[in-house]
């Protein structure tokens, strides 16, 4: 068989189709845990002819007994062994496995799954005849424009009307997590339940994740974007005035000053807007930053900023006597002097 995406994955198994053995690598359990329940449903094998465990040697070995046993009173038996990346490389219960693989039971399902990418490089020897006899599945995390596809497509999946704003700020307030934001998606669906127009706004997002208008924690990356002088001076004084540890507020600024830095590179280079935003990391509705990048600082105020991000970031971890307000604002200014 084959190497296949995650998207194949889910139109094989919706057509019915079921290989002999998976495996199932990358880091995202979420989206492998809705693999294998899409799996148990097109099987729908009961428990005489079912078993999950976690790869540690013991259960390997009874694993691999009920893979090679004929299903009961059924047409199909599904093992679902988790964390195989666990085994040692070398082990017998690795070579067992792979041994197996080689030459499965047709009536057998096994699904196995591997969630250390870096490892994988290393230790292979399940890839090559997983690809062989089944279906070897990558399912690395999400990020950047497939993250935001896929959050709005589970918002539009229950009729929501998500703005590019509102899939980015929910895409960078939560991160990564797919169960976290399948839960955050959840409340946006419940907060919006009553209203008929079901647009959902940046600002619905922030009152479902639990921020008022004017804590809006990318207030600040907002105005050093919109290379806002005067409002990025008032929100390093909230933020401070609120607490905020300064080392915390130093990050808040130099993930969207190094965005900046980035777009005029590639702009500069005479690049077009399409490129830039895929050479950037952009999603599509901030090609306004694209058009805007003629107006941001030059090159040799970036990498005077740069010194000062390094500076602070040095004093405030080895507890230095900052001023933190005057610290962060001297970024500001030589940014956008």
């Amino acid at each position: 068989m084959s190497k296949i995406t995650a998207e194949k994955l889910h139109a094989e198994l919706a057509k019915g189709t079921v290989a002999p053995v998976y495996l199932l690598t990358g880091e995202d359990t979420y989206r492998k845990d809705v693999a294998i329940k899409q799996l148990q449903s097109v099987l729908q094998v009961d428990d005489f002819n079912f078993f999950k465990a976690q790869a540690v040697p013991a259960q390997v070995s009874e694993a691999l007994s009920q893979a090679n046993t004929a299903p009961v009173f059924s047409n199909a038996r599904l093992i679902i062994l988790t964390g195989v990346d666990k085994l040692r490389k070398g082990s017998k219960e690795l070579q067992a496995l792979a041994d197996y693989v080689q030459n499965p039971l047709t009536s057998t399902t096994l699904v196995l799954t591997h969630n250390d990418t870096k490892k994988l490089k290393t230790d292979k020897s399940l890839v090559a005849p997983c690809t062989a006899q089944g279906r070897v599945v990558n399912f690395d995390e999400l990020k950047a424009d497939d993250l935001a596809t896929w959050a709005r497509q589970k918002m539009t999946e229950k009729g929501l009307k998500p703005q590019f704003e509102a899939v980015d700020l929910l895409c960078e307030s939560i991160g990564s997590e797919l169960a976290a934001l399948e839960n955050e998606i959840e409340k946006i669906y419940l907060f919006t339940a009553q209203r008929e127009d079901k647009t959902v706004s940046a600002q619905d997002v922030l009152a479902c994740i639990g921020f008022k208008k004017e804590e809006n924690p990318f207030e600040l990356s907002n105005a050093l974007l919109a290379c806002n002088k005067n409002r990025a001076l008032a929100q390093i004084d909230t933020l401070i005035n609120n607490g905020e540890e300064p080392i915390a507020v130093l990050s808040k600024m130099t993930y969207p000053i190094l965005k900046m830095a980035r777009i005029k590179r590639l702009w500069q280079a005479g690049m077009s807007s399409g490129d830039i935003l895929h050479a950037a990391g952009l999603l599509p509705w901030e090609s306004r930053l694209v058009s805007n990048a003629r107006n941001f600082p030059s090159t040799n105020h970036f990498l005077a900023t740069l010194n000062k991000i390094i500076q602070a970031d040095a004093g405030f971890k080895s507890g230095a006597s900052l001023d933190p307000k005057t610290t962060l604002k001297a970024i500001v200014l030589t940014l956008l002097r």
